[in-house]
């Protein structure tokens, strides 16, 4: 050992077994602390195995299952929408290094099915070119329709094997009160699933709601800290200049018409049709 810690740091180690005053403290002090901290994995990793095999036995599998993804969707009245993957196993717990957010482009302003079918899709068009593994459980924040677009995305991507199971909440919505709803068994319900494989769900759903969020509000930030002039095509950082000179603002910009946005210096007709559009359609 000292052979090895020597040739690590780069210099001469000595250890002493015997240890007097306050390094006698410190050295009691640090192994307390690790005793605690492996108690503290054990404990979880027992824990979470508990958890998996009651989860095994509420969807009556005949394996255990290994890997679990959750998708969902964050965005403020439609604004930045954000959707969230997070991935768990039934040996490390959550895999952060496997989470993956995505950008929701291109569809209508709060349409959470639009939204999940893209990330979704995305997903799994990747997964399907071998860029990561499929997992044994795709868990969906939400009921039967989220539920039908999941099932429809997979069977389109021609996915096999993965169970779809949506987590609905109860009529009252409070934690605790979920159902389970089983897209591969005709949308069979499960009203009350065992504590530990609620809880478990719970907590991956959980995950997904704050990856989701976290994203979502760096995205939506972002987005109102950056000029809506900035991305257009044709108007650098000189008719951006001019614009702002030449209306006052960002606000009288947006009120301008097509012949209004021409009249300032450089800017032609197909620029200021870009201006206006990107604009109007913000």
């Amino acid at each position: 050992l000292t052979d090895a810690l020597s040739e690590r740091i780069g210099r001469n180690i000595e250890i002493r077994d015997k240890v007097r005053g306050f390094r006698a403290k410190w050295i009691e002090l640090a192994q307390r602390t690790a005793e605690q901290n492996l108690a503290g994995k054990l404990a979880s990793k027992q824990t979470l195995e508990q958890r998996v095999e009651s989860l095994r036995e509420t969807l009556n599998l005949d394996v255990t299952p290994e890997r679990l993804e959750c998708f969902d969707i964050s965005h403020s009245s439609g604004e930045a929408v954000v959707a969230s993957c997070v991935v768990f196993d039934n040996n490390s717990g959550a895999l952060k290094s496997d989470y993956r957010r995505f950008n929701i482009e291109d569809i209508t302003g709060g349409d959470d099915y639009a939204a999940m079918e893209q990330a979704i899709r995305r997903r799994y068009t990747r997964l399907m070119k071998g860029e990561g593994k499929l997992p044994d459980i795709l868990l969906i924040d939400g009921g039967k329709g989220q539920i039908g677009v999941a099932k429809s995305v997979l069977s389109d991507l021609g996915v096999v094997g993965v169970m779809i199971i949506g987590v609905a909440k109860g009529t009252t919505r409070k934690p605790g009160m979920e159902t389970l709803i089983l897209a591969d068994q005709n949308n069979k319900v499960v009203a009350r699933p065992q504590q530990a494989a609620l809880h478990l769900i719970q907590q991956i759903r959980d995950e997904a709601h704050r990856f989701a969020i976290t994203g979502h509000k760096a995205r939506r930030d972002k987005k109102r800290r950056t000029s809506p002039l900035e991305g257009i095509p044709g108007v650098g950082p000189t008719r951006r200049r001019d614009l702002l000179k030449h209306f006052g603002g960002v606000v009288e910009v947006k009120k301008a018409s097509v012949a209004d946005l021409m009249k300032v210096a450089n800017i032609n007709k197909k620029v200021a049709e870009a201006i206006y559009n990107a604009l109007y359609n913000e």
